[in-house]
């Protein structure tokens, strides 16, 4: 099988089990990106070469964590409210920290503020944004849906409109060549370009009502389109610098043709918390106009 059928093949299957568990309920997302994000976090402490005690403590911690923001955002149809449990399984993830802390001086560790640095990076800057989505998804799975698909949008157009004007004689104006050789300028406002149009064909078929004050539909979508394609981008590079810092090239095997988990989900690590702050914002602002 030739690397461009394996690539469109595991993309399409990616690109449908995302859809398909967004639609579906609360319970397929959850259940799904659980399960990424417990590999995402896995797949970062295999990169740094964390110890297994200290890979175990942030696989129980990535679980408690989803489950206590999930059980706080769940609103169940028949009434029932979690949030307790939700709040006391948040004093429940408090003592997996401080074992992990602990471990390192029982322990003797060489690096110990190199492992704890590990631990909570894994935590603050994979776990808790994918967990967050959580929030945007109870909110209105079309949200949660319009982020990923503004991301897919955001991605391909700027790869287009940077590789059109890497072709000119000149070719194009690096962003930031040390991280990511291939990002440009050009290719950051194409991408720009190509999200706010697509941002604004969802907003014609609804799908940010939900947030909408008033006849501000198609300020709200293109503020949204804005906010997924500068931290997608930033996210982007951020794992980018990640990698080069370790010297890699993909993070993980996950994906044929595509890479990790951290390879496809590091766009929404930064645009996921910052797009659920904003639409929960608009929500609430909405009655007030």
């Amino acid at each position: 099988m030739s690397e461009l059928v394996k690539r469109s093949l595991s993309g399409a299957v990616y690109v449908a089990c995302v859809v398909g568990s967004i639609l579906w309920n609360e319970w397929a997302f959850s259940g799904l990106f659980l399960f990424c994000c417990l590999l995402g976090v896995d797949e970062f402490h295999r990169l740094v070469k964390s110890s297994g005690k200290l890979r175990l403590f942030a696989f129980f911690g990535t679980l408690v964590l989803w489950a206590m923001l999930f059980c706080i955002a769940w609103h169940p149809e028949d009434g029932g409210d979690f949030k307790a449990f939700g709040w006391a399984l948040g004093l429940a993830y408090m003592p997996i920290i401080v074992c992990a802390l602990l471990d390192e001086i029982w322990n003797h560790s060489e690096q110990p503020l190199q492992n704890w640095g590990n631990f909570l990076i894994s935590q603050i800057m994979i776990a808790l944004p994918m967990a967050t989505l959580i929030f945007l998804c109870t909110l209105d799975s079309w949200l949660l849906l319009a982020l990923f698909v503004l991301i897919w949008v955001n991605d391909t157009g700027a790869y287009c409109v940077g590789s059109l004007t890497a072709k000119r004689k000149k070719g194009n104006h690096k962003m930031a060549p040390h991280v990511s050789p291939k990002k440009s300028w050009e290719g950051l406002f194409g991408g720009f370009f190509f999200t706010i149009l697509g941002a604004l064909i969802l907003n014609h078929f609804r799908w940010f009502d939900v947030i909408s004050i008033n006849q501000s539909g198609r300020v709200i979508a293109i503020i949204f389109a804005l906010l997924v394609s500068s931290f997608g981008t930033l996210g982007d590079l951020m794992e980018s610098l990640f990698k080069r810092s370790i010297g890699v090239k993909d993070s993980g095997k996950f994906l044929p043709g595509h890479g990790g988990v951290l390879d496809r989900f590091d766009s929404v690590l930064l645009a996921g918390p910052i797009i659920t702050v904003y639409c929960w914002l608009c929500y609430f602002a909405a009655p007030l106009f």
